[in-house]
């Protein structure tokens, strides 16, 4: 699963990023009531991926809420990457909650004029069938978004079995992603999956993306509006190494 969870801030209407805009900053009774929701709605999976997690500050009320939604849904791994620091006011941060142990976590900075942009990366398993995840949340100038597509499909053209997931802040058929899948062994999905804004889907910016090597079950859209986007699931299934348990 990838959630862009808008640190636990429940928008259901546009009007909401002005009237809920200084939750951003100050924190809020809701907050942990729309975590412990989300930890239900992530707890039914094996990876999730988190964009827009907030690392420990005021505004969260100095919660780690990677370390929070892993404990309330049951992840006994969790990762936290935070990409700006603005000490007490904020922790902007993306995070893996895992139900198994990667053998391999790299923080990656993504290029961009402005910094506060990274790929959080981690691997499970240490053969040739292992499964390599890449964590990502974009910038909003398309220009920035195709400098961190072209690093991060350098990145991705290492691994045969490799899924990028997150927030891309552009859709499908954008000019910066038909250059990413024209450079990589990654594939289009064969369906577009709406998850934005939550409260009226309108925009496909949310993505789960796979090698060709990666088998695909099943992808959809979870109908849980707890953030301003929704969360998009895939099911996968990996060729079983020889001698593998």
């Amino acid at each position: 699963m990838s959630f862009n969870i808008q640190v636990a801030i429940a928008s259901t209407r546009t009007r909401h990023y002005l009237t809920h805009s200084w939750k951003h900053i100050l924190p809020h009774s809701q907050c942990l009531d729309n975590l412990d929701r989300i930890a239900q709605v992530v707890g039914d999976y094996d990876i999730v991926g988190l964009q827009e997690v907030d690392g420990g500050s005021l505004r969260s009320h100095f919660i780690n809420q990677v370390e929070y939604l892993a404990q309330h849904g049951s992840f006994p791994f969790w990762y936290n990457q935070t990409n700006r620091n603005l000490g007490k006011f904020a922790q902007h941060s993306n995070g893996i909650l895992s139900r198994f142990k990667p053998s391999e976590v790299t923080e990656y900075k993504l290029p961009g004029m402005m910094p506060g942009r990274g790929a959080l990366m981690a691997r499970f398993g240490s053969h040739d069938h292992s499964l390599t995840l890449f964590l990502v949340h974009l910038a909003l100038g398309k220009r920035a978004r195709q400098y961190q597509l072209d690093f991060v499909g350098e990145l991705v053209s290492d691994y045969s079995h490799a899924c990028v997931m997150g927030d891309f802040n552009c859709s499908l058929d954008s000019e910066e992603m038909r250059r990413l899948f024209a450079n990589t062994d990654l594939c289009a999905p064969e369906e577009t999956h709406l998850t934005f804004p939550s409260w009226r889907p309108a925009r496909n910016i949310d993505h789960i993306l796979t090698t060709s090597a990666v088998q695909v079950n099943e992808v959809k859209v979870v109908n849980q509006a707890l953030s301003d986007h929704l969360p998009i699931a895939m099911e996968i299934c990996l060729p079983q190494a020889p001698g593998a348990d």
